[in-house]
């Protein structure tokens, strides 16, 4: 996901989607612990899209 998709997007829509990455991100995790997951690279780009909705949440002064 690009900084520039998420950048034209409002503050309330960047939340939702942090959501969504983290809820997505837990069902990876799971899938992982069952022996499920065949692409584990999955996990780290879920991480680094968390990390990117929530640096640029903190940019436009919308931190939790």
């Amino acid at each position: 996901m690009k900084a520039a998709v998420i950048r034209s997007k409002t503050a309330t829509e960047i939340a939702e989607m942090l959501i969504s990455l983290r809820k997505s991100q837990f069902g990876l995790r799971m899938q992982r612990a069952t022996q499920q997951l065949t692409d584990n690279s999955q996990i780290r780009k879920a991480r680094k899209d968390v990390a990117r909705v929530k640096t640029i949440l903190h940019e436009k002064g919308m931190v939790k």
